[in-house]
């Protein structure tokens, strides 16, 4: 019965993890929601000068030196994002054709991102060398985590449970790489919203008070990327401490 129930404990319906996780998971899809209202609301205030989230996101970039780097439309909403392996921007339909302030916020923060990639800026190269372990972090060490402790309550042999040992230690260094990428990417994320809205304002595309609709827009979009990486934490923080937990049961 023992085993059983240490098995069930590091399963994701483990009440300890709801504990200590839910809150993090319940702020990031709060976020969510504001982020999309807030979009909402300021693609209903559309700009006096009459220019689309392309054109505003092309002069920014070209102001920075950045005239190679093309502005492409891309599909789904809100799928806005620079690519810097293809040294490219790709905006949404609302923010590619929009004239909202909506779609200068986001426009300009995405430029944001190609003017940091230009510059080398520290983060976002740190961003871009751990995205791929991250990734393998992200979408396998729960796996093996749920895998080591499972094999860990169902046996007591020697080798297999230094076997288990080793899959739980495995999953908390892989996560930990994702969790490295996300405090990483929330301080790459913070300082693109930053020029964003430094460059919409000193380039004359907002007024100081246009700019609190875009401060609102971007501010709700950073915070998706506080409540991931705030998720992020408080997972690993769980790992490690079922670990531990495991560890003085044998």
């Amino acid at each position: 019965m023992t085993h059983i129930t240490t098995t069930l404990a590091f399963l994701p319906f483990d009440p300890l993890y709801l504990i200590l996780v839910g809150p993090a998971m319940l702020l990031a899809l709060a976020a969510q929601f504001l982020v999309k209202s807030r979009f909402a609301w300021a693609s209903r205030i559309e700009s006096p000068r009459g220019l689309t989230g392309a054109q505003v996101a092309r002069a920014i970039a070209d102001f920075n030196g950045l005239q190679a780097v093309p502005i492409e439309p891309s599909q789904g909403h809100l799928s806005d994002h620079y690519d810097p392996r293809a040294k490219a921007l790709r905006l949404s339909p609302d923010v590619f054709t929009g004239r909202s302030l909506a779609a200068y916020a986001v426009a300009a923060h995405e430029v944001g991102h190609a003017i940091q990639d230009k510059t080398r800026y520290g983060p976002l190269v740190i961003r871009n060398a751990v995205v791929v372990g991250a990734n393998l972090g992200s979408n396998s060490a729960i796996w093996l985590f749920m895998g080591g402790t499972m094999l860990a309550a169902a046996t007591k042999a020697p080798g297999l449970d230094q076997l288990a040992k080793w899959l739980m230690l495995g999953a908390i260094a892989l996560f930990s790489v994702a969790v490295f990428f996300q405090l990483v990417n929330l301080v790459t994320e913070f300082d693109a919203s930053s020029r964003a809205k430094a460059a919409l304002l000193s380039m004359g595309y907002v007024t100081r008070e246009e700019s609190i609709p875009v401060s609102k827009v971007l501010n709700a979009a950073a915070l998706t990327y506080v409540a991931g990486t705030l998720t992020a934490v408080l997972t690993l923080v769980y790992f490690i401490f079922r670990f531990s937990q495991s560890q003085q049961q044998r």
